[in-house]
């Protein structure tokens, strides 16, 4: 390195190929214009079950803004976003002929759609097709994602506070293995991001804490990162401010669409320092391992390793976690006492014991969490079970 240049911050701070993001107006009218800004005239809608049955919710007002431009709906899209759900989604947008597909959902809905752009790209028509292109694959067999020139996009309409219409990567289960697995391209990253705090509404609270409380994880994990650096700092403290401000007034008036929009950008802010570059760790990395062999939500994992992993990673950097904890209002308090104590106030589980999870089931979640290269990027290393099994430990 030249001599000058000692002692700067280096890095690559990645912009993400999203166009807009807009914000605080009605979804179905926003989508309707989003659609004819892209010329788009067979729109396919993406959801869950639990927005289907609804009678007029964000997924039932989008259908009938869209009108004669919609042309399907699959609306079955299971948690963790298994790959058969791609699959089925991606059969039935090529059926319609779609031009244009819509997220209305939370995280598994908006990651299986990115996936189902892959799938519409390529022709892949199993689940085990997906295998090759997966992040990590080795590298004797692995290929690239290959988008053609007028590649289909999409647009999400997020009803819960993820924050996967944020980011190119989608994460997908291989049921075979309950494995959580990663496929990024920079197209999978929606066109547009639509944020209508109404389309909230209908969202049961605990999924919309627990979704929050990850996005809590996004701007804390990327603000204690190593790669931090002076464009990603601002964003994640961010984001943590406005979710730490947000939720409790969410509880206190459920009915207000104020703090639901501080929450949304709260959520935007929190992973724009991730996906910029500063990664995410333990608490990410030991919560997919969590997450995909005990069914249990992103939210609830991140709920509980959270303040844990904050609390072990403590012994290497208490300073710098005194600025999340000014973030939050209370500089002389621990952050991972601040985080546990809102994860109680909100009435979400806190420990492994909540989700039945025992000291019998450690070693194994150990063992699959050191697949995961977010423990590589720790600011505390992590490269043992026993170590994994300490926090799990501190997180029981």
């Amino acid at each position: 390195m030249n001599d000058a240049y000692r002692g700067l911050p280096a890095g690559t701070f990645n912009i993400q190929a999203q166009e807009q993001v807009v914000f605080g107006q009605p979804a179905g009218a926003v989508v309707v214009a989003l659609a004819q800004q892209l010329g788009a005239r067979r729109v396919f809608l993406t959801s869950s079950r639990s927005l289907a049955r609804l009678t007029d919710g964000p997924l039932q007002r989008i259908e009938r803004a869209l009108g004669a431009h919609h042309v399907g709906t699959m609306a079955t899209i299971r948690a963790h976003s298994p790959r058969e759900d791609v699959i089925e989604g991606a059969r039935a947008a090529r059926a319609a002929k779609a031009d244009l597909l819509v997220a209305v959902g939370g995280g598994s809905v908006l990651d299986a759609t990115k996936a189902m752009l892959m799938c519409l790209w390529m022709g892949l028509d199993t689940p085990e097709s997906f295998e090759p292109y997966r992040n990590g694959t080795a590298p004797e067999i692995a290929r690239k994602i290959v988008a053609p020139p007028d590649a289909i996009r999409m647009i999400a309409v997020s009803t819960t506070l993820s924050a996967a219409d944020f980011t190119p990567n989608a994460g997908l289960t291989e049921s075979a293995t309950h494995t959580k697995q990663s496929y990024s391209h920079r197209l999978m990253a929606p066109f547009a991001a639509v944020l209508d705090p109404a389309a909230t509404l209908d969202t049961p609270h605990d999924l919309l804490f627990n979704t929050a409380i990850r996005s809590v994880d996004h701007a804390v994990e990327s603000y204690c990162s190593p790669l931090a650096n002076p464009a990603t700092e601002p964003l994640s403290l961010q984001g943590l401010r406005l979710l730490y401000r947000a939720l409790p007034a969410i509880q206190a008036n459920p009915a207000a669409l104020g703090p639901r929009m501080d929450a949304q950008f709260g959520m935007w802010q929190a992973i724009a320092g991730s996906v910029g570059g500063a990664r995410t760790g333990a608490s990410h990395g030991i919560g997919y391992a969590l997450g995909a062999t005990f069914d249990i939500a992103h939210g609830h994992t991140s709920c509980i390793l959270l303040p844990a992993v904050l609390q072990w990673n403590a012994a290497v950097n208490a300073q710098r976690q005194r600025g999340l904890s000014e973030a939050m209002g209370a500089p002389d308090t621990p952050a991972w006492e601040l985080i546990r104590a809102l994860v109680r106030q909100l009435h979400l589980p806190g420990t492994l014991r909540d989700v039945k999870v025992g000291p019998e089931h450690f070693a194994e979640i150990a063992r699959r969490a050191l697949v995961y290269v977010n423990l590589k990027d720790n600011p505390r290393q992590i490269s043992r079970v026993e170590e994994v099994i300490e926090v799990l430990e501190l997180a029981g």
